[in-house]
């Protein structure tokens, strides 16, 4: 008889979350992936969202493609301006531009727990790093990561969140936005 599988460690499923907010490629945005997505939304009980997901995928004839377009819509450029810019700086308070004071709290907070971004001119606030960082503290320094939330990402996640509810045209990113405030709020 095979022992069941363990749930997934907080760290993992930080890192999953910081995937689903990368742009979606064929690499990773395929079946083993919506077979997790889907598998969350079912332990959550989230069955209006699993089925506006599913329906969505059902309905598309290129759901990658419409996933893709809908990220760039939201997070890269939109007419007249960007729908939810996916950094820190832009929507914490009065920074409005990208790598505002917040990117450098952040990037401080990040070399202060040993965390070093790929390329040292990333911007260091967007929300794939601090999901990606968030899921290292789990793991190692939850202590820290809690800190991290309640300071440097909860703050401007909740305005970010509420953008991408009231402009996403698709469910996937409705979707995401919710998992990741649910997993965040279970941490603090």
């Amino acid at each position: 008889m095979e022992k069941p599988s363990s749930p997934p460690a907080m760290a993992d499923i930080f890192r999953f979350l910081a995937q689903s907010m990368r742009y979606p490629t064929a690499e990773w945005l395929n079946d083993h992936f919506w077979s997790v997505l889907l598998s969350f939304l079912d332990e959550l009980q989230w069955h209006e969202e699993r089925e506006a997901l599913i329906g969505a995928k059902a309905g598309a004839a290129d759901f990658l493609e419409d996933v893709q377009v809908e990220y760039t819509r939201l997070f890269i450029n939109a007419i007249p301006h960007v729908a939810a810019a996916p950094y820190a700086s832009v929507h914490s308070r009065g920074d409005g531009t990208l790598y505002g004071a917040i990117a450098e709290q952040t990037k401080k907070f990040y070399r202060e727990k040993g965390f070093a971004l790929v390329k040292e001119n990333d911007l260091p606030d967007h929300i794939v790093y601090e999901l990606e960082f968030s899921g290292l503290l789990a793991k190692d320094d939850p202590e820290g990561q809690k800190i991290f939330l309640t300071t440097l990402f909860t703050p401007w996640f909740e305005i970010f969140r509420g953008r991408v509810l009231e402009e996403a045209h698709h469910p996937y990113y409705k979707v995401v936005v919710n998992l990741i405030d649910f997993f965040t709020r279970e941490e603090l």
